[in-house]
């Protein structure tokens, strides 16, 4: 059997273990006590559809050092209540406010293409699926403004085999590893439409945008950096071609070196915002027990 048939066998069963493990989350029939809830891994039992895979939060927190585009504000979390009650009971509640676009983040069509799907608009067979990582991380060493190229996902193929119709394309660059640095991470740690220009990561080149959605007709796509375009761009072009063929991308993720080529099964959940043009995502791989 080749590799590219047994990744399409495999489809059916990344979207029964998705299902399997928001069953269990919604029964609270998960492995994953309190003193793991800091961890970034979690074992899920050894019974039901996930059968003892491992799930790996790929989400940053939100706090007062999570990354914004250099002309937004940030995440704010404002404290209403934290304390004993008149009646004797603890209760505690609080309001945020932050951007659409910033930390672990979707952008739905709309962000870039007029009249297109809005995050809630969004179908869930975009958002829930099988994934394969693709691992840039040599070339993003070497430069930090790397274009993710169609030369680079053919290298990865001509290893793990032809990337299947209805995959999430993971693209780890490494940058993850310098979250919340801003600097390391975008280049620059300055504030302002001046700092915009001062911008240095990796992203994916807008050819290769086209490629992924034409010639491997993916469902999504995401990337441990700031946007799906490299700090320098002014045009957004890969976010343009993404968007008017109706691809979502998913930026800022956290944990791509935790996650095999294959065999992943994503979970992307966004903050379902009506009419919004991106919002928070927390996102999870179900990792099986052979990797």
């Amino acid at each position: 059997m080749t590799v590219e048939t047994r990744m399409v066998m495999l489809t059916a069963m990344h979207r029964r273990a998705a299902l399997g493990l928001l069953s269990m989350l919604a029964s609270g029939s998960y492995g994953c006590d309190s003193v793991q809830k800091a961890s970034t891994t979690c074992a899920l039992p050894a019974s039901g559809l996930a059968q003892g895979s491992t799930v790996v939060d790929l989400s940053h927190a939100f706090d007062e050092q999570t990354i914004y585009w250099p002309t937004e504000a940030g995440f704010v979390l404002e404290k209403e209540a934290d304390g004993v009650t008149a009646g004797g009971y603890y209760y505690a509640s609080n309001k945020f406010s932050a951007p659409e676009h910033g930390g672990t983040h979707i952008d739905a069509p709309r962000h870039f293409a007029q009249n297109h799907s809005t995050v809630d608009q969004i179908p869930l067979d975009r958002l829930i699926g099988p994934a394969v990582v693709v691992d840039v991380t040599e070339a993003c060493a070497r430069d930090r403004d790397h274009n993710v190229n169609v030369a680079d996902f053919e290298a990865w193929e001509r290893t793990h085999g032809t990337i299947p119709n209805g995959t999430i394309v993971l693209i780890f660059t490494g940058f993850g590893r310098y979250w919340p640095d801003r600097e390391k991470y975008m280049g620059t740690a300055e504030r302002g439409a001046e700092a915009v220009k001062k911008l240095h990561f990796p992203g994916l080149d807008p050819d290769a945008a086209v490629w992924l959605v034409e010639k491997r007709a993916i469902h999504a796509v995401g990337l441990d950096t700031p946007s799906i375009d490299h700090g320098p761009s002014t045009t957004f072009d890969s976010h343009r071609r993404l968007f008017e063929r109706e691809v979502p991308a998913f930026e800022n993720i956290a944990n791509l070196d935790q996650l095999p080529a294959t065999g992943t099964t994503v979970v992307a959940l966004p903050m379902k915002i009506k009419g919004g043009s991106g919002g928070p995502l927390r996102a999870v791989a179900i990792v099986p027990k052979a990797h």
